[in-house]
């Protein structure tokens, strides 16, 4: 079991890329999940916290301490949207009996974002310190500590929309997802990135299908 989570374990090699176990169940079990998010459907809860669990590994291993850390907040966020999306207010039902889907003010999506910009900046001074702070687990310098630190900050309050099934959570899941994209290429986790640009297109299929729910609503 614990060579498993070590990303020097081949699974198999593809194109003379060596996937590990570790990459290879962490990218299929969190695409599963965003495919189920895009649907609402409540089990991409459950099968989120299996994908961090494994990627909470993966991203210790290749030094992206910001993407590490976001998967405790995962952790924790997914057992708690996985009980919000179940136990929705009566009002707040859609015909499964769980949460609907419902849309946020524009001031309040604009603040966030500028939240976000702003956390972006203060993690990433952070992050860019941590092998200087503490040497003895975080032997090697963060990578890219501005551009992790986007991602798990923005990833953080897209959580909370996602949470409360704001559709406007996709419209900020679509660029983190670029970004990601990019990010990991360039560290060599190629198959993490063909995930993200995977999951970009998740993404904008996620934003039309809880936009076409939306619209169903006022119909009713």
């Amino acid at each position: 079991m614990k060579t498993f989570f070590d990303i020097n374990h081949i699974f198999f090699t593809v194109l003379g890329y060596p996937m590990s176990y570790l990459e290879f169940f962490g990218v299929v079990f969190g695409l599963v999940a965003v495919a189920l998010s895009a649907k609402a459907n409540i089990w991409s809860w459950p099968v989120g916290i299996a994908n961090v669990v494994l990627a909470f590994f993966f991203y210790y291993q290749i030094q992206l301490y910001p993407d590490m850390v976001l998967q405790v907040f995962f952790f924790v966020t997914n057992l708690l949207g996985w009980w919000r999306w179940a136990n929705p207010k009566p009002e707040e039902e859609d015909r499964k009996k769980e949460l609907k889907v419902s849309r946020m003010e524009k001031k309040q999506f604009f603040f966030l974002s500028l939240v976000g910009l702003a956390g972006t900046v203060l993690f990433g001074q952070l992050a860019s310190r941590l092998h200087l702070w503490l040497p003895s687990v975080f032997s090697l310098p963060s990578s890219f500590p501005y551009a992790d630190s986007f991602i798990l900050v923005m990833s953080i309050i897209t959580t909370f929309m996602m949470v409360q099934k704001k559709i406007e959570c996709w419209i900020i899941w679509i660029i983190i997802d670029v970004v990601a994209t990019g990010l990991y290429f360039i560290k060599g986790a190629k198959f993490y990135s063909a995930e993200y640009f995977i999951l970009t297109l998740l993404a904008a299929w996620g934003l039309w299908n809880w936009l076409k729910e939306y619209r169903l609503y006022a119909k009713a």
